[in-house]
């Protein structure tokens, strides 16, 4: 008997996991479908898309001992996932229906006027707030949403949905419900367990509350709530940890100048018996920078306030992505301390353990969401699968081969969204300059992309490379071809990198922002380039992007993140500070 948790064998469960513990709630596993008739309480914190949670429950024999479950009148908290599957159905998973539970459809955001997924952090409206059951929410703090489907709220169309409609958010011109409760069901669309200490008062509210109380809610008329001019939308400000090992084997966060992670090379000159100095000369490579440990250092970017982390290996793996237990050890301990989003990178790829055994993409990613990872990033391999889409759509137009054109659906990004959503796969690209010798007369085959210097760049020239392998090996493709073909292929983000302005402290560079957020309709995050306060302001002024990285000058002490989040503020534009945070919860 107790409180049990629901995996269906996808996305990141350890995060909840962890939450609870340090709430100090104890708690087991559903493992058999005998497991819920111990249940008193019962939480299922859903990650992934829709028709695979709804098959994962299936083929274990989950789905109707759940459905039993929540007709029993027992308590019930569902997470994203575990919320869309009381409703009857989802776009995202047309041939999979949901419990039924609440008489509602679940549909794709509009992308016109916003990017999808819904990424970030935004603030919810309680429809009865003088109610008692408002489960700890608060509309002054925000929480973090991940999701491209979403149930609107409309009372008037929909009436026998209303009531169950505890609060809703607003995304664009979107209203859509937040969280529901009725009788003993409370669900939420965003990640209680990933919204920093405004999560954990929720959860540790709901679960402080006597199963009695757990089992009861009043429920009211819901009166229409028509969109605001502004959603509570916020910028996300995102700390990256470049980990790779040292010469003694450690891993350390380290951070390149245009993607050097090493200090400069010493020379030295021999001097002979003779006192005279020889003419030959010997270059050592200098060591690797070590700017801290991975885990200490996302603990504390967590506790000053940072939207979201990121891990990125940059270095080779010791044997294979599954078998490098320290880097998989870095995530576990990372997402033990700290209750915001965490993306992982390095080796999310097709690969061959030194035995043989062969290891696909989804199965890194899997092993890294188990270990509390959120997102994954995917480099070298994006720029490889959208190179054979458009070899693909080229052949098909040409009719050189019989086949539609497009992909075959094998390439790693596909794999993973399938299996976790869209908003699971991150892009990180890699572009540089490659400049014209006349703008004005450029005739080549990017010249849709050609962007003409102003100011002291005046005269210039150029359109931007992809490249791969860190920066050191330069494609046959730009950045628009890529952008646009990671998003067809379906990524949910991008991690948008500069190698020239890579650790110059120079500022964003808005040319290339502003060229890839006209040509996708997925999040862009803007990094490479940042040397001050000012710098954060300036490429939320300036571009549409949704987000801002960067490493060395936090990692540096040289700005810090309440500091970048006070000047957005100050400037008028949203963000999320840590200064109405609850004490009271340990981070």
């Amino acid at each position: 008997m107790g409180l049990f948790l629901l995996d269906y064998g996808a996305g990141n469960v350890q995060s909840l996991a962890n939450t609870l513990q340090t709430l100090g709630h104890s708690f087991k596993w559903i493992t058999s479908p005998s497991d819920f008739d111990d249940a008193t309480c019962l939480i299922f914190p859903g990650v992934g898309a829709f028709q695979t949670a709804v098959d994962g429950l299936a083929s274990r024999g989950f789905l109707e001992p759940l459905r039993d479950y929540i007709i029993s009148g027992r308590p019930y908290f569902g997470i994203c996932i575990g919320m869309q599957v009381l409703f009857q159905s989802s776009t995202e998973g047309a041939s999979a229906p949901g419990l039924s539970i609440i008489p509602s459809k679940i549909d794709v955001f509009s992308n016109e006027d916003k990017t999808v997924p819904h990424m970030g952090w935004n603030s919810v409206h309680l429809l009865d707030p003088h109610h008692k059951a408002d489960e700890g929410l608060d509309e002054t703090l925000y929480y973090y949403f991940v999701h491209s489907y979403r149930v609107t709220y409309n009372p008037e169309r929909e009436p026998n949905t209303a009531p169950w409609v505890h609060s809703v958010t607003q995304y664009g011109q979107e209203v859509f419900i937040a969280t529901v409760h009725k009788d003993n069901v409370f669900g939420c669309q965003f990640h209680p367990e990933k919204s920093g200490d405004a999560g954990l008062r929720l959860l540790d509210a709901w679960l402080r509350e006597p199963t009695f109380a757990q089992s009861q809610s009043q429920s009211t008329t819901r009166n229409p709530f028509p969109p605001r001019p502004k959603d509570g939308f916020t910028k996300r400000i995102i700390a990256c940890m470049d980990v790779r090992a040292n010469d003694q084997g450690d891993l350390v966060v380290t951070k390149g100048d245009q993607y050097d992670v090493r200090e400069k090379a010493t020379t030295t000159t021999a001097n002979l018996p003779d006192g005279t100095s020889s003419p030959l000369t010997a270059s050592v490579a200098g060591a690797v920078r070590n700017l801290g440990k991975p885990v200490a250092l996302a603990a504390r970017y967590y506790a000053a306030g940072a939207d979201e982390l990121a891990l990125l290996n940059i270095t080779s793996f010791r044997h294979s992505p599954l078998r490098d237990q320290p880097m998989l050890a870095v995530v576990r301990a990372a997402a033990a301390t700290v209750y915001v989003p965490l993306t992982i990178g390095g080796g999310i790829r097709d690969t061959i353990d030194p035995d043989g055994t062969p290891r696909s993409a989804l199965e890194v990613a899997g092993a890294y969401f188990r270990a509390g990872a959120d997102k994954v990033s995917i480099g070298s391999e994006a720029v490889y699968a959208v190179e054979r889409l458009r070899r693909a759509t080229t052949a098909a137009a040409a009719a050189i081969a019989p086949a539609a054109g497009g992909s075959d659906g094998s390439s790693a990004i596909e794999a993973i969204a399938r299996a976790y959503g869209r908003q699971a796969v991150v892009v990180s690209i890699d572009p540089k300059r490659v400049y014209v010798q006349d703008g004005s007369t450029y005739d080549g085959p990017r010249k849709d992309e050609l962007m003409i210097g102003s100011g002291e760049e005046e005269g210039k020239a150029w359109w931007y490379q992809c490249t791969v392998s860190g920066g050191r090996e330069a494609r046959d493709l730009s950045v628009v071809e890529l952008a646009r073909g990671v998003e067809t292929l379906g990524a949910g983000e991008i991690l948008l990198n500069s190698i020239d302005r890579d650790g110059t402290g120079r500022g964003f560079d808005f040319h290339l922002v502003n060229l890839v957020r006209r040509n996708v309709r997925i999040p862009v995050v803007a990094s490479s380039g940042a040397g001050n306060v000012q710098h954060f302001v300036d490429v939320f002024k300036k571009t549409d992007v949704e987000a801002a990285l960067a490493a060395g000058i936090f990692h540096r002490g040289e700005v810090r993140i309440d500091e970048v989040k006070e000047a957005l503020i100050e400037a008028g534009i949203s963000a999320r500070t840590t200064k109405t945070r609850p004490s009271s919860y340990k981070a």
